[in-house]
């Protein structure tokens, strides 16, 4: 049986090119233009996953979740928004929601976040995701601390976004494109190796002096974070 998605989303044009996305997937999509109807159509409690976006008309995405959480309902809920800061990604993940992406979005990150989302069956609304772990790297989303082996690790705001884009992309290996568009924001090749420089700037902070490293250069590909085995 196709996984039911609930789309909350008021642009028009981004929530066609979600819904036919998703639909072309083989997902069956509803699609709500504003908190209310969202809200509405949450609380029937028979998705597989809930997109949100944060800033929508009659009931902003806030409200709207917490009311879906008031209500028991435990679909996983993907908040997909513009407003991109690390305090705004925190307050989404500690008011019930199960991830959060920003835009401007990869669909195939959408997708595979979504596909995710749904085989871990979403959480209770009581234990939003707010810690980031690669063996014993951690990241706290809450204090916007970073750890290894306890050892706390200062690292620069894009340094810190990268290493959260790849905390979330563990064992997966990450393209240059994906890191420019998910870390950078860039929707094309700007020719430079900012990419380079910077994961290179973050393997020394958070590989140097410690017996394994986690950050690696997939050859031809791009990079993964994870233990080699």
């Amino acid at each position: 049986m196709a996984n039911r998605i609930l789309l909350i989303e008021d642009d028009r044009s981004t929530a066609d090119y979600i819904a036919n996305g998703l639909r072309e997937e083989g997902f069956l999509v509803d699609h709500a233009a504003n908190g209310r109807d969202g809200l509405f159509h949450a609380t029937d409690g028979t998705y597989d996953c809930v997109v949100l976006d944060r800033m929508l008309p009659g009931m902003d995405g806030m409200a709207v979740l917490a009311a879906i959480r008031a209500a028991g309902i435990e679909s996983p809920v993907l908040i997909l928004s513009a407003m991109s800061s690390p305090e705004d990604r925190v307050a989404g993940l500690t008011s019930g929601s199960d991830d959060y992406l920003t835009k401007p979005f990869v669909f195939a990150e959408l997708l595979a976040r979504i596909r995710l989302l749904i085989r871990r069956g979403g959480t209770t609304g009581n234990a939003p995701q707010t810690k980031l772990v690669c063996d014993d790297l951690e990241m706290d989303l809450l204090a916007h601390r970073v750890r290894r082996a306890g050892k706390p690790i200062e690292l620069q705001p894009r340094e810190y976004r990268l290493l959260e884009y790849l905390l979330h992309h563990v064992d997966q290996v990450v393209t240059r494109t994906m890191l420019l568009e998910g870390v950078w924001d860039f929707h094309f090749d700007p020719n430079t190796n900012v990419t380079d420089v910077h994961i290179s700037r973050l393997r020394k902070k958070i590989d140097e002096g410690f017996a394994r490293p986690l950050l690696h250069t997939v050859r031809g590909s791009g990079y993964k974070l994870g233990v080699e085995k």
